[in-house]
C-alpha cells in the first residue's frame, strides 16, 4: 500500500515504513498540493506542521488510516475522519520522558539562574553575587496534574530531596500516597504550599487562564513557577506583571498560547527562562514516535488491533445497544463535571431493564471516556481508557440488572464525591428515533434531553428562582433552549437542568449561583 509522510519524521519512521508498504516523503505541501496528490494513498502521516482536514479527507478516497507521529491530535479532523471509515493513531507515550526531563532541566535551571548567569559570562560580566540560586533540597514542588508526565515528574524530583504535593481530583489519594505525593484538594492550596509549582494539565476550556493573577498572588514571593503543558493554561500577562512587581521570585515557560511566537511579554525579563516548546524535542522522542507511529499505522493496514486509536470503538456492538454508547460518555462527562472536587477510586455503571441482558463493555468503556475525557492531556479512547483510569486509581465497577420501573433500558453511573456524597446521573433512549434523555442529576429525578451545552444548578427550593436565573442568562446573552426542575419533595432540594444555545462563561455561572444562594453550579459541554 501506498503512505505519504507529509511532514519530517525520523529515519527509523520511514525505514520501519518501507518495510512493507510504497512510502513518499513529501514535506512542506501547500493544502492545494495535498489536495492534489491524496487520492493516491492509503495512509497518511504527519506531525504537527500539516493539517489533516475534512477537505483532504473527503478528496482521499483511497484513505483507510492518518497516522500522528506525536501526541497531539488538533491538526487532524478526527470526526471527518470517522465519518468517512478513517482510522486516526497516534504516539501518545512517545515524548513523556523527554517532557518530564525538560521541566527538570528548566526546575535546575530556574533554581540556579543558569541560563542567566551563561548569557552574562559569554557578554564578559563576571555577576557572581548577583545571580545566587537556591537550591531544591527540602523545598516544596506543588504538581498540577499527575497523569504520566506529572507522575514522572513527581518521581524524579524525589532524587532532589524535595517534598511533593499536587493536585488531581481524578487521582485517587492512595496512589498518590503510594507516589509520596501529598494530594491537596484544590489549586489554591498547592499554590500556597509550593516553592516550585509546576502544569501538567490538559488544555481545556476549564483550565484556560487557570492561572492568572488572583492566582499568582496565592504564591510566596520566594515561590516560582513553570509550564510545559500546554500554552493558554497560565496567563502570560498577569505572569509578566507578578513577576515584574516581585508578586513570584522567577518562571520558566516552554509553551505559549500562540505559537510559534518571538514575541511575548516575558520575553527579556531577568527572572524568566524560555524555550521554544521543547519538551518533545529530543532524538529519542522524535525516533519513538516515528517507529511507534510506524508500527501502528502497518497494523491499522493491516487491519489488526491498533494501541492508539482514537477512533475506533472495537468489537462488535448490538444494535440495541448502539444508542447508548454516546450515552454513556455524556453521562461520564456529566459525573465528572457534577463532581467537581473529584471522585473516589470508584465508579459503578448500572445496566438496567432491556440492556442488562446484552454485553455493555463498550458502554462502561464510553463511560469511562466521558470521565476522563476533559482531565486527561491525551486523547481517551476505548483502547486506553481502561489504562489511563487504572494509572488514577480509577475502578469501573459494572451491574446488569433486567429490573427497570419506569423505562424499558436505564443507564445509571454513581460516584463517590471526595466528601463522601454519592453523586448519581442516568439516563436512557427512547423509541422511536433513539432520543437521549437525562433522567437523573444529582440523585434527583429529572426529564431533559441532553445538549451540547448545559447548566445545572442544585438549590433550596422556593419561589422566584427560575425567573432570577432566567434573568442571569438573559444578561449575559445566554439563551435557554429549554428547562426543567426536578425535586424530591415540596420546600425540599431542587434540582435545575437547563439546555442552552451557547457555552457559559464561568463569571456568569458564579452571578447567577450567588443570586439564587445555590448549593451548586455547573456548566458542561457535552459534544
Amino acid at each position: 500500500m501506498r503512505i505519504l509522510v507529509a511532514d519530517q519524521l525520523a529515519e527509523s519512521g520511514v525505514a520501519a515504513l518501507a518495510t512493507d508498504h510504497e512510502v513518499d516523503v513529501k514535506t512542506g505541501l501547500t493544502k492545494d498540493e495535498l489536495l492534489a496528490i491524496a487520492p493516491g494513498y492509503d495512509a497518511i502521516v504527519v506531525r504537527s506542521a500539516t493539517t489533516i482536514d475534512a477537505d483532504v479527507i473527503a478528496r482521499a478516497t483511497r484513505l483507510k488510516v492518518v497516522g500522528r507521529a506525536g501526541v497531539g491530535l488538533d491538526n487532524v479532523d478526527v470526526a471527518a475522519a470517522t465519518r468517512h471509515g478513517v482510522v486516526v493513531l497516534n504516539a501518545p507515550q512517545s515524548n513523556v520522558i523527554s517532557a518530564a526531563e525538560h521541566t527538570l532541566a528548566l526546575l535546575l535551571s530556574l533554581a540556579r539562574n543558569v541560563p542567566q548567569a551563561h548569557a552574562a559570562l559569554v557578554e564578559g560580566r563576571w555577576e557572581r553575587s548577583r545571580w545566587n540560586g537556591t537550591e531544591l533540597q527540602g523545598k516544596v514542588l506543588g504538581v498540577l496534574g499527575l497523569g504520566r508526565i506529572g507522575t514522572l515528574v513527581a518521581q524524579r524530583a524525589h532524587a532532589f530531596g524535595m517534598r511533593l504535593v499536587a493536585y488531581d481530583p481524578f487521582v485517587a489519594p492512595d496512589r498518590a500516597a503510594r507516589l509520596g505525593v501529598e494530594l491537596l484538594d484544590t489549586v489554591d492550596e498547592v499554590l500556597a504550599r509550593a516553592d516550585f509549582v509546576t502544569v501538567h494539565l490538559p488544555k481545556t476550556p476549564e483550565t484556560v487562564g487557570l492561572i492568572g493573577a488572583e492566582r499568582l498572588r496565592r504564591m510566596q514571593p520566594s515561590a516560582r513557577l513553570l509550564n510545559v503543558a500546554r500554552g493558554g493554561i497560565v496567563d502570560e500577562d498577569a505572569l509578566a506583571e507578578a513577576l515584574r512587581d516581585g508578586v513570584i521570585a522567577g518562571a520558566a515557560i516552554d509553551v505559549f498560547a500562540s505559537e510559534p511566537t518571538t514575541d511575548s511579554p516575558l520575553f527579556g525579563l531577568s527572572n524568566v527562562i524560555v524555550t521554544p516548546h521543547l519538551g518533545a524535542s529530543t532524538e529519542e522522542a522524535q525516533d519513538k514516535a516515528g517507529t511507534q507511529v510506524a508500527e501502528y499505522v502497518s497494523l491499522a493496514l493491516a487491519g489488526e488491533f491498533v494501541p492508539s486509536a482514537v477512533n475506533v470503538q472495537g468489537g462488535p456492538v448490538a444494535d440495541e445497544l448502539k444508542p447508548f454508547v454516546p450515552l454513556g460518555e455524556e453521562l461520564g462527562r456529566l459525573l465528572t463535571s457534577l463532581a467537581a472536587d473529584g471522585l473516589g477510586s470508584e465508579v459503578t455503571v448500572e445496566y438496567l431493564g432491556a440492556i442488562a441482558e446484552l454485553d455493555g463493555r463498550v458502554v462502561g468503556l464510553s463511560v469511562l471516556r466521558g470521565l476522563l475525557a476533559s482531565v486527561c492531556s491525551e486523547p481517551v479512547t476505548f483502547v486506553n481508557a481502561p489504562l489511563l483510569a487504572s494509572e488514577r486509581g480509577l475502578n469501573l465497577r459494572e451491574i446488569s440488572d433486567p429490573h427497570s420501573e419506569d423505562y424499558v433500558s436505564v443507564l445509571r453511573v454513581t460516584g463517590v464525591a471526595r466528601d463522601g456524597r454519592p453523586i448519581r446521573v442516568a439516563g436512557t433512549i427512547l423509541q422511536p428515533g433513539h432520543r437521549e434523555r437525562l433522567i437523573e442529576v444529582w440523585n434527583t429525578p429529572v426529564d431533559v434531553e441532553p445538549t451540547a451545552h448545559m447548566a445545572f444548578f442544585r438549590y433550596e427550593d422556593r419561589p422566584g428562582i427560575i425567573g432570577t436565573v432566567g434573568t442571569g442568562f438573559g444578561e449575559a446573552g445566554v439563551n435557554i433552549a429549554a428547562a426543567q426542575v426536578g425535586r424530591t419533595g415540596v420546600a425540599g432540594e431542587a434540582i435545575m437542568a437547563l439546555s442552552l444555545d451557547s457555552p457559559v462563561p464561568r463569571e456568569v455561572m458564579d452571578t447567577i449561583v450567588a443570586r439564587i444562594g445555590a448549593r451548586e453550579g455547573r456548566s458542561i459541554t457535552l459534544a
